[in-house]
């Protein structure tokens, strides 16, 4: 049997070379605050990986992405056990673009900070009188450029994303900044509406894209998890302060309250982390998880 190693390896995902197509395993480790912590959070990554795949599913209408497949049954033997069942998916290669496409339908985190500065969000001016977690009048687009691990992304304009683009793509910056941009707001609307739906608000989100072997543009990366959008619940959701959310919130209020923690949380932070998510996946594809 071929062994496989990590070509690149993140914070919390693996990513192997199979030749024609890559396999992105999500582990079940956990970042908080750019430390990985010494906890793995059970079946995290499966979560995860599953997620993606049900939002791939529903937005293949809108553009396509490089999900082949989740069963380690199309992969090479080396992925099928318990390490990589359910927490692997075997995806198209793509050149990905080096900008991380990040639309907000709702005014929080950073946005807030910088809003009740100067009454504007990564540049964009918006309607005076705004509260925290306020819904924006349209959901606005806020790429940043993707820094390396250790570093910050930086905040940059649609027209400094044209510039980004052009440089590497002479004549084609333009087209394809516009169509990541067009893209993400089309990606958000739908599922911001679908989840809404199921009772779950996506305050704000990020996709990534790139290009497949003909130049055209395909989503990659992951898709509307908790790890890359902030999901609240609409039960209890008022406008004016902070809201709870499925995503490490537990983790992140722990670690700052408890600032001698070693980077290791107690068994019943994981446990609730994990309910977390997997109340969320629930919510959101009407399925129980099942392992």
């Amino acid at each position: 049997m071929q062994e496989y190693k990590p070509v690149k390896e993140g914070k919390v995902r693996e990513v192997y070379d199979n030749g024609d197509s890559l396999i992105i395993v999500a582990t079940d480790r956990i970042s908080a605050f750019d430390h990985i912590l010494k906890n793995k959070i059970t079946k995290k990554g499966a979560i995860l990986t599953q997620m993606s795949k049900f939002w791939f599913d529903f937005t293949k209408d809108i553009v396509p992405n490089h999900m082949i497949s989740v069963d380690v049954h199309d992969m090479p033997e080396f992925f099928r056990n318990e390490n990589f069942d359910g927490n692997s998916m075997m995806c198209k290669k793509l050149e990905m673009l080096p900008i991380e496409c990040i639309v907000r339908g709702y005014i929080t985190g950073s946005g807030w900070a910088s809003y009740k500065e100067n009454g504007t969000v990564c540049g964009i001016k918006l309607p005076e009188g705004l509260v925290e977690s306020d819904k924006l009048p349209e959901p606005i687009y806020t790429p940043s450029t993707k820094a390396e691990i250790g570093l910050h992304d930086e905040n940059i304009s649609f027209e400094e994303s044209v510039k980004v683009l052009e440089k590497i793509y002479p004549g084609k910056g333009e087209d394809y900044a516009a169509q990541i941009r067009d893209n993400t707001i089309a990606l958000y609307k739908k599922c911001a509406e679908y989840a809404l739906g199921k009772g779950i608000i996506i305050a704000d989100t990020k996709f990534e894209f790139g290009l497949d072997e003909n130049g055209d543009v395909v989503l990659g990366d992951e898709m509307l998890t908790p790890d890359s959008s902030r999901f609240w619940p609409l039960e209890g959701y008022e406008a004016g302060k902070s809201q709870p959310s499925f995503d490490k919130q537990f983790v992140r209020d722990w670690l700052k309250a408890n600032p001698d923690n070693e980077l290791l949380l107690p068994d019943e932070v994981v446990e609730k982390t994990v309910d977390k998510y997997k109340e969320a996946f629930e919510l959101l594809t009407g399925k129980a998880f099942e392992a």
